[in-house]
């Protein structure tokens, strides 16, 4: 019997070259900073308006990549950033300033994963994965007794 009226018995369809021609390497998807997203949908998944990433991108804060035509294409990594730089700007701080802020927090992101990581004998000197209590805590709880 087959399961298809009109069609004997056959074995599973194998795609031939015609087919695999038309695959698409979908690994770009799980990098970070494969430039994949179209201004629009970037502005949708930020939940900004798109005049918000061209200020972005004519102010030299997020720089996204370009297709052939021309058009902006941005990673997960520029969205995140994007996000983090828009929502200081929210708070008042300028672009170039929001910009500097998130640049230097992911950093020190960085930074931090790379000495989490390593062992006692790469660490420089005094460096350890956690930084020291320094106590700042205690003094903006100091402020609010009185």
């Amino acid at each position: 019997m087959t399961d298809r009226p009109g069609r004997p018995d056959a074995s599973p369809e194998v795609p031939g070259p015609a087919q695999e021609s038309r695959t698409r390497d979908l690994s770009a998807l799980d990098d970070v900073d494969a430039a994949v997203y179209t201004i629009g949908q970037a502005s949708e998944l930020l939940g900004v308006p798109v005049a918000a990433l061209r200020r972005l991108d004519d102010a030299g804060v997020v720089n996204p990549g370009r297709s052939v035509g021309r058009q902006r294409r941005y990673s997960r990594r520029q969205l995140t950033h994007a996000g983090r730089v828009l929502a200081l700007v929210g708070e008042g701080t300028p672009i170039a300033a929001a910009g500097r802020i998130a640049d230097l927090e992911d950093r020190v992101a960085d930074l931090t994963d790379q000495l989490e990581r390593s062992t006692p004998a790469d660490r420089p000197p005094g460096a350890t994965p956690h930084p020291p209590d320094t106590g700042a805590d205690d003094l903006r709880a100091v402020g609010q007794d009185e």
